[in-house]
């Protein structure tokens, strides 16, 4: 197997994590519709059973990077694959709102985990040149795994079935699990643990320029904890700081409102419960091929201009949903209208802002406090999911769903103009040069 086949099966089965993110995420969106009624919640009752996944997964997304730095990130997403099986049953199997809720919770410790260190084991095992199109495919399974939930879903509708909508998720998990247990542990991770002659050995077979390895073995001759270097190095800091920034960014114009509950907001301008949740498919078809798109282009354009783009077009298709939303109530055009933009919404969200927060997170953090600063610029991520799937669809009682969204609009100007002056561009760069470049920016910020 050459290196770039072999860059490519390890890149695939690792970004089996992002295939089980997309569907625990997105199989909650037409599972709500069959669920709500079963047990007669509220809106607040809605939004508690979206969102206490997102709690598991802030938990799991701070903790993942410490578990990963000293077990390795093979270990961890063996691990994170386990909890996934028995976390998808439980929540099949859950018979009240609360154990519902506490499965969810127990599932996104898993999530969480996932999704800070599938792109950690993907950035550190793969050559510069290919990094971003590598780690872009933990987001384009992120995707499939969503079209896949909706699928399922739609599948499901006559039937109602939330429970196997939901206990599905296993099968995915089992693969991750089985399908790690045959993979190496990165090449930096194991030069961290003083495995220098193995570390160089997996390096090469991947086709990564040695030196790429050097902060890696900088900082176990260091002998610093995390926490210490995060303490005494100023452009650790900063460099943390913008990781956390793009966590935020990749929630910040409402993204998931709409993934969680685009079916919820069609049915309540009219469309039955069965057609709604039909349309989640459109949301769904849109997400995998922007993202296709993406993948090809990000290692052309560059990361910061990408993202620059894609929030534009968020922001844009925001406010015109925002307003075709506001004449909907009763009007099948209007209706169609507002799910065509949240579509496009979508495409640029899946195409550019996404993939683009996502590596820049998993290309800025540098080795030597790798898993704590991932494990912090996961939790901002998770803490700002959460806080959109608890609080959108009471968002929208109190001020309507057009004003919901104007508000993301808003919120997406603010990111454009943050990412503009303060995110640097680092295609084509090893992360040694990346962090080199922090170094040097930022090492005599007060």
């Amino acid at each position: 197997m050459n290196s770039q086949t072999y860059v490519k099966v390890v890149a695939g089965i690792a970004a089996l994590g992002g295939l089980l993110f997309g569907y625990d995420t997105g199989v909650i969106s037409g599972a709500l519709l069959f669920i709500t009624p079963e047990f007669n919640m509220t809106a607040h009752q809605e939004g508690w059973v979206a969102s206490t996944l997102l709690i598991g997964a802030m938990l799991g997304a701070l903790l993942a990077g410490r578990v990963a730095d000293r077990y390795g990130r093979r270990t961890t997403l063996i691990l994170g694959g386990l909890i996934f099986v028995a976390g998808s049953i439980w929540c099949a199997l859950a018979g009240t709102i609360g154990s519902l809720a506490l499965a969810r919770a127990f599932l996104g410790v898993a999530v969480g985990g996932v999704s800070i260190v599938s792109p950690m084991y993907i950035s550190e095992i793969v050559p510069a040149a290919v990094r971003g199109r590598m780690v872009s495919l933990n987001t384009l399974m992120i995707v499939v795994g969503q079209l896949m939930a909706y699928l399922v879903n739609s599948a499901l509708a006559t039937s109602a079935n939330w429970e196997l909508m939901l206990g599905l998720a296993a099968v995915p998990g089992l693969l991750l699990a089985v399908g790690m247990f045959f993979l190496p542990d990165t090449p930096i991770w194991l030069a961290t643990r003083g495995h220098g002659e193995k570390a160089r050995a997996i390096a090469t077979r991947a086709g990564m320029h040695v030196e790429e390895l050097a902060s890696a073995n900088a900082a176990r001759r260091a002998g610093r904890s995390e926490w210490f270097s995060l303490r005494r190095f100023r452009w650790m800091q900063v460099t943390v700081l913008l990781a956390m920034l793009m966590g935020l960014t990749q929630q910040i114009t409402g993204v998931n409102a709409i993934i969680y509950f685009a079916p919820t907001m069609m049915n309540k301008v009219g469309i039955s419960t069965e057609n709604s949740v039909y349309t989640s498919i459109v949301i769904g078809l849109a997400s995998v091929v922007a993202c296709i798109i993406g993948l090809k282009v990000i290692d052309r354009i560059g990361r910061k201009r990408l993202l620059l783009i894609g929030l534009s077009g968020n922001v844009i298709s925001l406010l015109i949903l925002s307003v075709a939303y506001s004449q909907a109530d009763g009007s099948t055009t209007m209706a169609m209208i507002s799910l065509v933009f949240m579509a496009l919404f979508i495409a640029f969200q899946q195409a550019a802002v996404s993939p683009a927060t996502w590596l820049l997170i998993s290309e800025l953090v540098p080795s030597q406090v790798r898993g704590l600063g991932m494990g912090i610029a996961g939790l901002s991520l998770w803490l700002t999911n959460w806080a959109v799937a608890q609080y959108f669809l009471p968002l929208v009682e109190w001020l309507s769903g057009s004003v919901a969204f104007l508000v993301f609009a808003c919120l997406g100007l603010v990111a454009v103009g943050y990412t503009r002056v303060l995110i640097p561009e680092t295609m084509g760069r090893s992360l040694e040069q990346v962090s080199e470049e922090m170094e040097r920016r930022y090492a005599k910020v007060s």
